[in-house]
């Protein structure tokens, strides 16, 4: 039976070039593998570093002619294009069964079930669920025969209904997955860029899901334990899970010896959770003489906690290069208001010091949350005033925005604050909301000026007389493109100083071919 995994063509950021950092999906590979592993023939197409437009990809669906198309998102700001997908699907394979999974489709079950041109619906972690779709297709059922309710963690319609099945369960061992089956992926087309992510620059993770809830966070929702009450409700736990040490050896090994990757973007929510796993790994690197750099998403108590411990240094001995704490506010309320309680008390200060002080080598990113619910003038100020006081390589303030799965996204669209219809605007670059003291424009013009506070030739020229040549590489690279994108204004006649244009997504050249 005939498999094909797709990640469709996409619009993407302003500063996500198409020329020089798509990174790998991590999802495509990780089905790919598990879905070979039962003995099926699988495809995968990467749409976006192919340069695959939209008429291409019909003419590779129908060539195929696959008996199942998987397709996941977990970004609201690109489910129009994955629906679009589905469609050109029922119109180049009539007689595939389509399977739409990944956050969005997992938190939005609901809406989506009765879209004739989505069979079925993965909801959660996908391998084991999509495993067990794709050998009831190859047994020769289809969706919604009866046979279908005994699959655990999937939707679809029958009769009009919702047919939901019983939660599956996580993974209880990650180190039972197959490895990654990158032999189907464009190795060679990741991570291109001479500056950002290089040389060869990739994604991987050891860990999935999250020890904390965050309200505006829908990451951890896929990956949490799930029920749901009398009502059909859902209700999530957060969970969080690791490979061991030995089985993110050989992943790294893999990516390292057979595909030249020496840049890695690890996309853990949170990378160090388990500080026995943190010095596990990492002197096990050092061991090894790979020489490696990463980019991971670390919480700042447990930075602190390690470094406390003596685990850090090894961290950055071991290739830790680039970090991202989610500083998000200046006010310990608005945090514990956002359920991330956690970071209250300075804890994100102390943890970007003690990187300054002893570490001064890594790349310190810090994002910002503004537009909460009361925000003005003020409290922008203080956003500011905390920036500016912390002074990381970049900050990078980003409007709040009501994800599906989160309780922003339901309070929002309880009050009428949203609709369905508006999700090509969750780009977190455009406001879509307006607090008690401020409209969507005057929070998208303030966050162009405070932007500009720290976007800068002075902030520009720091960076590149930096002695650190992996810093000095992200300056050039940022330079780089912000004088293209300004360039690009100009071309269009517009004004380099247009708000807009730097929030606008891109449609690449290849898009509709």
């Amino acid at each position: 039976m005939r498999v094909l995994l797709v990640q469709p063509p996409r619009r993407y950021w302003p500063y996500t070039s198409e020329g020089d950092n798509f990174l790998l999906q991590q999802a495509l590979p990780a089905l790919g593998a598990v879905v070979r592993d039962e003995g099926h023939e699988v495809r995968i197409v990467d749409c976006m570093p192919l340069h695959v437009g939209w008429r291409s990809l019909f003419d590779i669906i129908r060539d195929y002619a696959p008996d199942v198309i998987g397709c996941g998102e977990n970004h609201a700001l690109y489910c129009n294009e994955a629906l679009r997908f589905f469609r050109l699907c029922k119109e180049a394979a009539p007689d595939a069964v389509t399977v739409a999974g990944g956050g969005h489709f997992t938190n939005l079950a609901h809406r989506y079930v009765h879209n004739p041109d989505i069979d079925v619906i993965g909801i959660g972690e996908g391998e084991e669920t999509f495993a067990a779709i794709c050998n009831a297709v190859a047994g020769g059922s289809r969706p919604p025969e009866s046979g279908w309710d005994d699959i655990h963690g999937i939707a679809f319609a029958r009769d009009g209904e919702m047919i939901r099945t019983t939660p599956r369960r996580l993974i209880k061992d990650l180190d039972t997955i197959p490895m990654p089956a990158y032999d189907q992926m464009p190795m060679h087309l990741y991570g291109t860029s001479r500056y950002l992510f290089s040389p060869g620059g990739s994604t991987l993770h050891h860990s999935r899901g999250c020890v904390s809830k965050c309200s505006f966070c829908a990451w951890w929702t896929t990956m949490a334990d799930r029920s749901y009450d009398a009502d059909g409700n859902a209700k999530l736990r957060p969970r969080w899970r690791s490979k061991s040490v030995d089985k993110m050896m050989d992943e790294v090994e893999e990516l390292y010896y057979r595909y030249g990757k020496r840049s890695y973007v690890w996309v853990d929510e949170s990378w160090n959770i388990d500080p026995k796993f943190n010095q596990g790994f990492s002197r096990r690197m050092i061991d090894s003489g790979m020489k490696t750099k990463w980019m991971t998403f670390m919480r700042a108590d447990c930075i602190v906690r390690d470094h406390e411990r003596g685990i850090l240094a090894d961290q950055v001995k071991a290739g830790l290069a680039h970090i991202l704490i989610g500083v998000e506010r200046a006010e310990d309320d608005t945090l514990t208001g956002l359920d991330k309680r956690f970071y209250t008390g300075g804890i994100a200060e102390k943890a970007i010091s003690i990187f300054k002080e002893n570490f001064p080598e890594v790349f310190i990113q810090a994002t910002f949350i503004v537009g909460v619910k009361n925000e003005s003038q003020d409290t922008l100020a203080r956003q500011v005033e905390l920036a500016q006081k912390l002074d990381v390589d970049f900050p990078a303030f980003h409007p709040i925005t009501p994800v599906p799965g989160t309780p922003i996204f339901d309070d929002a669209l309880a009050n009428g604050h949203i609709t369905m219809e508006d999700f090509d605007d969750f780009d977190w670059l455009s406001p879509v909301l307006d607090t008690d003291y401020m409209t969507r424009d005057e929070i998208s013009m303030e966050l162009y000026r405070m932007n500009k506070k720290f976007v800068n030739p002075r902030w520009i020229l720091r960076g590149l007389t930096s002695k650190v040549d992996y810093k000095r590489d992200m300056y050039i690279w940022f330079a780089k493109v912000s004088a293209q994108m300004a360039a690009g204004a100009i071309k269009k006649k517009l004004s380099p100083l247009d708000v807009s244009h730097y929030q606008a997504l891109v449609k690449p050249a290849w898009y509709d071919a």
